[in-house]
């Protein structure tokens, strides 16, 4: 590939990497929240209690896991972290169990500010298999082949690294951002409290928050638990070194019972984080598919091509 071409996927690759990465901090659900529970209470102008709170948050989350894919709308955006500051702006669909998505990206984060850059990027998850369209410009380059595809889980086991392949194929079962998990992870927290009502995209929502702690966020991270003592207590050396304080999030849900608008935030020495997503079309049968295997070339592949040469 060209430079412009490396450039254009290191681009892509920043950010779904942060993207993703939010899946790390995520659990399988608490065992409490799999559990069928009342209908959510509709809306009122007095602040639920917290066995209240918690009934409306678990029925939220069985619904939501039933129901297995969305459309997404989302806004993510980086503060104080250099040259990767800025906005990214991502709609499409995401399913999980089993975890897929079909989104397309733009934003400064993807380089639109860079007239040599993308002006916006689609990518596609399926199998446990990241596809990215690199463009036109590309596929020119490489004999139409414009899909750059990276197997994760067979880039781990080549590596020969034991911890990694844990890690990896660990954080595999949860990397897109899914609204059920957060709502399982929401009630994890210790201060979930209710807001109030509030009208969210024409809707009738109640909005909830919580905040966990870095510790709590590790305990949820089910990849973490897969590591050998010696590398977890280095995961959480470095990320203490980070400076992230917590993991803040706070859910809006319709009177359908449905995450309207979820928000998580995070906070770290060199800067911060937050990501907004607005769902709809709860249970949407939209397809997702992995790109022909004629318009791809395996990024993994070219690289170790590359090593030998």
């Amino acid at each position: 590939m060209s430079m412009s071409a490396w450039k254009r996927a290191g681009v892509v690759l920043t950010a779904a990497a942060v993207v993703t990465g939010l899946a790390g901090c995520q659990d399988d659900g608490d065992e409490g929240a799999k559990k069928p529970a009342a209908a959510p209470a509709p809306a009122a102008p007095r602040t639920q209690t917290l066995g209240e709170v918690t009934k409306v948050i678990q029925a939220a989350y069985t619904k939501t896991s039933e129901a297995k894919a969305a459309k997404v709308r989302m806004t993510m955006s980086l503060t104080g972290a250099g040259a990767e500051s800025g906005t990214t702006q991502l709609t499409g669909v995401q399913g999980w169990d089993p975890a897929v998505m079909d989104i397309t990206m733009k934003g400064t984060l993807l380089g639109a500010g860079d007239p040599t850059g993308p002006q916006q990027a689609r990518m596609i998850m399926i199998d446990d298999v990241m596809y990215m369209d690199m463009g036109a410009e590309q596929a020119a380059e490489m004999d139409g082949k414009r899909w750059m595809k990276l197997d994760l889980k067979a880039a781990a086991e080549a590596s020969g690294d034991k911890a990694m392949q844990k890690q990896m194929t660990g954080g595999l079962e949860s990397m897109n951002q899914d609204p059920a998990r957060q709502l399982a992870l929401l009630l994890d927290s210790p201060d979930l409290k209710h807001v109030g009502a509030e009208k969210i995209n024409g809707m009738e929502t109640q909005h909830y928050k919580g905040t966990l702690t870095l510790e709590q966020m590790l305990k949820a991270n089910e990849a973490s638990k897969l590591l050998p003592e010696k590398d977890y207590e280095a995961l959480l050396a470095g990320v203490r070194k980070s400076g992230l304080k917590g993991y803040d999030t706070e859910i809006w849900v319709n009177e359908d019972g449905y995450p309207a608008r979820m928000d998580v935030g995070m906070t770290m020495a060199a800067g911060s984080m937050r990501m907004r997503a607005d769902y709809s079309d709860y249970g949407t049968r939209t397809a997702v598919q992995a790109p022909p295997a004629a318009d791809t070339f395996d990024l993994f592949t070219m690289l170790k091509e590359l090593g030998q040469g």
